[in-house]
């Protein structure tokens, strides 16, 4: 009998108002010194049952045994001195303070059992951070950082902790080949030093890669268990997605576990939105965030822009979206300066956003999912001071049913019945989706995606994907920032790499392996803009 370092039995969750069980009689266990991945499609219940595991959900009904005990598991606190970590998607961090503080907050080293010692605290992160080659620097503060580097100071903060079992949900969905190669050689020395570890992942080229066992969920349900030696991708894919969710044979090319479209030539319009000499500089701070950066996407184009986190891609994203405006330069829509406009007058310009950070930025988790759909369209459905409810559920069901948005509710198939429901209730890929269906529903002109896919199973992602390119096909200036080549490969017809705040290269995506090695040699600064080594 294999030693389990956890185990999971009978375990239901059922939400209050809510006649659907987000977890329905699982049983399920963790080997010591393994590492099990856990798929599925968004709101199949992974992360659900994983927040149980880690004391932030209670069980419905079920028990949980670590390390053959049974447990009464009610807190992070409790999960934490049973030596139970959770790497989250959706950061749990302190925005103010610094990397090593984020890292070290909780336990901080003392000085004189007193104090809190910030010059060991600051020694403690740095060196946690280059035994794993993360590319943080522990004095910026977290804010300041972009949803890469926000993802490795996550992954800090648990490893400090020396948690004996670690859950990761989508702990690559953010970073780079480089960056995830680095977390995965990080991830199998743990797991050879006796750590048990649980990936909640979409991907699954990593599941093929970093597992040993894959346990694939389906609408709550334990579908099947099954070592990744055992499996190939399409089975997996066939137990994650409901019949005929994947494309079917001949649609698109396959390179890995990305499909991909034949892409129409781009209109050769003028420019709808373009940067002139750009440079944004953070008070008190010599080097600019962004820095002399000119660039131009026209109607019917997808312009991508990849990096690795931490060099410009935050900062580009921040500064299309109106949260900042450049020191020198200029921002330009249709030859009309829009560099001081606020977030709401760039709205009513005509920009569309769908930005990396959905918790924070992109949505109001206090709100209906209806009031998150019409936040930006209350004129649409007012008359006389009064809103037009019907003609609001109405267009919000025809959202839910067009973006498959599934919740906790009993509607067809998973899907919403009503948007009634609190967004925070949604998934995280249920959540994005829902912020990508009323952004690409009021497009007027251009439309910025950050991360689009974060967190995406793969018969979403495909259909955000398809989206983007319909929005190219019906004139749309669409900015492409990811982090994800693949994205950036498969969707965009020019790609600009971004390297310390400056433009590292430009070029015509041809799609063949010449024009990934070029990004990834620019990516990490070893070619300047002419191609040639630095």
């Amino acid at each position: 009998m294999p030693e389990y370092a956890a185990e999971l039995r009978g375990i239901s969750k059922i939400y209050p108002g809510s006649k659907k069980k987000a977890n329905n009689n699982i049983n399920l266990g963790l080997r010591k010194g393994e590492i099990l991945c856990i798929a599925g499609e968004n709101g199949a219940g992974k992360t659900t049952l994983m927040k149980i595991l880690a004391g932030l959900e209670r069980p419905s009904a079920g028990e949980i045994y670590i390390h053959q005990n049974k447990v009464h598991i009610d807190s992070p606190l409790a999960a934490k001195r049973l030596g139970i970590g959770m790497v989250h998607q959706h950061f749990m961090l302190f925005p103010e303070y610094t990397v090593a503080e984020n890292i070290v907050m909780g336990i901080e080293p003392r000085k004189w059992g007193i104090f809190c010692d910030s010059a060991k605290a600051g020694a403690l992160a740095e060196a946690l951070i280059k035994s794993h080659h993360f590319s943080i620097e522990p004095d910026r503060t977290v804010g300041s950082l972009g949803v890469g580097e926000m993802q490795q100071v996550e992954i800090c903060r648990i490893l400090y902790r020396n948690a004996d079992i670690i859950i990761f949900d989508e702990p690559s969905s953010v970073l780079t080949e480089q960056e995830t190669a680095s977390l995965f050689r990080t991830l199998k020395a743990l797991a050879l030093a006796g750590k048990s570890l649980i990936l909640i992942t979409h991907k699954l080229k990593e599941i093929k890669h970093i597992s040993d066992r894959v346990a694939v969920l389906r609408r709550g349900e334990l579908i099947g268990i099954s070592d990744t030696a055992d499996i190939d991708e399409y089975e997996i894919s066939r137990m994650m997605v409901a019949p005929g969710a994947l494309p079917e044979n001949g649609a698109r090319r396959r390179s890995g576990d990305v499909f991909l479209r034949e892409k129409p030539e781009p209109s050769r319009a003028g420019p709808v939105i373009a940067f002139d000499r750009v440079t944004v500089l953070r008070r008190g701070q010599e080097r600019p965030l962004l820095d002399c950066v000119s660039f131009s996407a026209g109607a019917g184009e997808i312009l991508g822009f990849a990096g690795v986190g931490g060099n410009g891609l935050g900062v580009l994203e921040a500064a299309l979206g109106g949260f900042l405006h450049p020191a020198s330069g200029k921002i330009l829509h249709r030859g009309r300066d829009i560099s001081r406009l606020n977030i709401r007058r760039l709205r009513n310009q005509g920009l569309a956003y769908v930005p990396a950070d959905r918790l924070r930025v992109g949505s109001a988790l206090g709100a209906t999912v209806e009031e998150n759909v019409m936040i930006d369209r209350r004129g649409e459905f007012t008359r006389l001071f009064f809103l037009k409810r019907r003609a609001i559920r109405d267009f919000s069901a025809g959202l839910i049913r067009r973006y498959r948005i599934a919740g906790t509710g009993d509607g067809e198939n998973g899907a919403l019945s009503s948007g009634e429901e609190n967004a925070a209730f949604l998934s995280g890929g249920n959540l994005q989706k829902l912020i990508l269906a009323r952004e690409i529903e009021q497009l007027r002109d251009y439309i910025v995606f950050s991360e689009p896919t974060w967190g995406l199973d793969i018969a979403a992602r495909d259909f955000v994907w398809g989206e983007i390119e319909g929005l190219r096909e019906k004139g749309a200036a669409v900015i492409l920032i990811s982090t994800n080549l693949d994205e950036i490969l498969a969707l965009a017809d020019r790609i600009v790499v971004m390297y310390r705040g400056r433009i590292a290269g430009e070029l015509a995506n041809s799609g063949g392996a010449e024009t990934k090695e070029k990004i990834g040699a620019w990516m990490q600064g070893l070619a300047h803009k002419g191609g040639e080594p630095e």
